[in-house]
């Protein structure tokens, strides 16, 4: 069993023999050295001990508790869009992870044009460039660093610190913290005991909660955080684009035809479940690896599946897409499944955006 498989069935809990249960006995001691330290940590930006820095510009960081996905990008791109429609330049700062330059200080984008591959800047700062034209995003993980950059070359109006809730070093005007409704503390302990990167008493600092993978139904208030707002949303398919950036069009647009979907996600078979679904008609489908970086071994396995299917189309994701790039031939129709964040009622997201604005003395949204 590979190690990640192996945390993840000791932080379930499920099936374990004395072995594992002496292993986890072991990472729950560590664990609470580590919630120590991170207390410790937070008490000491919080006083001053540990100087942060503020920017130039207002700062809306968005992130989360809990090791792995949150849907921080969609929700990104729905704050940077919203703030760009009311005629605000709008810069991401990210870390890049996953990219050959993560760590690094450099432009993913300068608003016209995206300049990093997504090899180089990873995945999530690619997608955000290309899904948003006119969106700065710079990299770095000295996000103060980043800022500076950005500043003296772009004057943005709005930062947008992405994965930000741990980065203390950088202040901010609004604190979005991201939970998933369905496990919004994991298994309630902390690495590497659990999946929370911090204790949960850290969701104190935040201004705001969304819910992600929410229903309107769910009750969220025992999780909640005292005297905080809270916003629920879920992620869904949305339609279909030719390109990232490219117009939306129905799921309709494809009724008739036979596809062949292909994802190098965590969880492909919900992806694949998710077309079909919204109506598609899946000929065959292809799995690769997570993070997959995409070349001509997997160029020829997509044009072996097209053939052997003789599906009428490719389709995939939007992290996927941003990776192929010019990599897959024109001679077949290519789609990418546009998923993105859908509030139940977003006021209250709106209501803190715009206090934000206003605080900062930015002028009026």
């Amino acid at each position: 069993m590979k190690g990640e498989e192996y945390f993840k069935k000791l932080v379930k809990g499920e099936g374990l023999v004395i072995v594992d249960r002496l292993a986890l006995l072991l990472l729950k001691g560590v664990s609470f050295l580590y919630s120590f330290v991170m207390l410790l940590r937070g008490f000491l930006y919080h006083f001053g001990v540990f100087r942060s820095y503020a920017l130039a510009a207002p700062v809306i960081s968005v992130g989360n508790l809990v090791m792995g996905g949150t849907g921080k990008t969609p929700v990104t791109v729905f704050i940077a869009d919203y703030l760009m429609k009311r005629g605000k330049k709008v810069a991401v700062l990210t870390r890049g992870y996953g990219g050959r330059l993560e760590g690094e200080v450099a432009v993913v984008s300068d608003g016209e044009k995206r300049l990093l591959s997504a090899a180089d800047a990873g995945d999530e700062p690619s997608l955000m460039a290309e899904m948003l034209p006119g969106l700065i995003v710079v990299m770095g993980s000295d996000r103060y660093q980043a800022g500076s950059l950005a500043m003296e070359r772009f004057k943005p109006d709005v930062f947008i610190l992405d994965d930000g809730f741990q980065h203390l070093r950088i202040r901010r005007d609004l604190n979005i913290l991201l939970m998933d409704a369905k496990s919004p503390l994991g298994n309630g302990s902390v690495f590497p005991a659990g999946t929370l990167r911090e204790p949960p008493s850290a969701a104190n600092r935040c201004d705001l909660v969304i819910y992600t993978r929410s229903s309107d139904s769910m009750d969220v208030t025992k999780t909640a955080p005292p005297g905080k707002p809270h916003a629920k949303a879920r992620h869904s398919l949305a339609g279909l684009r030719k390109s990232l950036s490219a117009e939306l069009l129905p799921f309709s647009h494809l009724e008739g035809r036979r596809g062949a979907a292909f994802a190098g996600i965590a969880n492909p078979m919900s992806f694949f479940d998710s077309l079909e679904e919204n109506g598609l008609r899946l000929a065959a489908t292809l799995s690769f690896p997570d993070h997959c970086e995409y070349g001509e071994q997997e160029t020829a396995a997509l044009a072996r599946l097209l053939k052997s299917s003789r599906a009428d189309y490719l389709i995939t994701t939007a992290k996927d897409a941003v990776k192929i790039g010019g990599l897959i031939n024109g001679s077949s129709p290519f789609y990418i499944a546009s998923l993105e964040i859908k509030f139940f009622d977003s006021s209250p997201l709106e209501r803190e955006l715009i206090r934000f604005i206003n605080r900062r003395g930015n002028g009026h949204i």
